[in-house]
């Protein structure tokens, strides 16, 4: 029964989102919106089609550069979250640093990041780690802080030194947390990476829509949003996938979700 609720709840998900698209179709149509104001699903899916040989090294230049801004996000956001999850010093030096730093909009970064290494992809990169490893550092920090003392007072009192605590205590409760931020992170990646490619860059889905833009082709602007949409969705799934496998023990079960 259980797994019967949860597929037909996939199912009427799908047939909702379908609608979705079904109904933009049939408002546009019905109201007469021009193309340069919104155009049809149709339309936006028949460019995208026509394209694809065209958009095909723009759409791997941006989730190349999308990686590998995120890897490095992930990898700077895990060294200092976990440096400031176990030093109350570090917590109270960098976590002001940290929220002054994310205050910044980042679309007055990429000038300077022009200025430093020339247009092309390591703006790009830079941006889309800049602005994906903030969620990292706060979630990993958090993980960490919900030990508690008292666990913490009973494996000292049994020998355990910080290391032992850390590896088999603090990493497990970290992980739910963790994959929460990559979640979030990989989104936040592709928009650095489109944003500096709008900017700095004559390559990537960012630099098409907006020569597109300028070009008042909108039915490729909307595919490029398109195409930004799919590549997020498909790395959110993988790494739900992964976080399944990973810490199953912290997932909602399907049987207590509302209907």
């Amino acid at each position: 029964m259980t797994d019967f609720a949860a597929v037909r709840r996939k199912l009427w998900a799908v047939v909702l989102i379908v609608g979705f698209f079904a109904l933009w179709e049939v408002l546009c149509l019905a109201l007469g919106v021009s193309d340069l104001v919104l155009p049809r699903p149709s339309q936006v899916f028949a460019t995208l089609f026509e394209r694809l040989p065209i958009l095909w090294p723009h759409i791997l230049q941006t989730l190349m550069t999308t990686m590998i801004g995120f890897v490095g996000g992930v990898v700077i956001g895990v060294a200092i979250g976990a440096l400031i999850g176990v030093s109350k010093v570090a917590y109270d030096t960098a976590y002001p640093l940290l929220i002054g730093f994310s205050s910044i909009p980042k679309v007055a970064v990429v000038p300077i990041f022009v200025l430093w290494f020339g247009s092309g992809t390591v703006p790009a990169v830079l941006t889309s780690l800049i602005i994906c490893f903030f969620p990292i550092v706060v979630n990993v920090a958090t993980g960490l802080a919900t030990t508690e003392p008292e666990l913490e007072d009973v494996l000292k009192a049994l020998g355990a030194s910080k290391f032992d605590i850390l590896w088999n205590v603090g990493l497990p409760r970290v992980m739910p947390f963790f994959f929460a931020a990559l979640k979030v992170s990989i989104t936040y990646a592709f928009v650095g990476t489109v944003l500096a490619e709008t900017v700095a860059s004559n390559r990537g889905v960012g630099n098409v829509m907006m020569s597109a833009s300028s070009n008042f082709d909108v039915p490729l602007v909307f595919a490029g949003l398109f195409i930004l949409a799919a590549l997020g969705v498909a790395l959110y799934v993988a790494f739900s996938l992964i976080e399944r496998r990973v810490t199953g023990w912290a997932t909602r079960r399907d049987d207590f979700a509302a209907a």
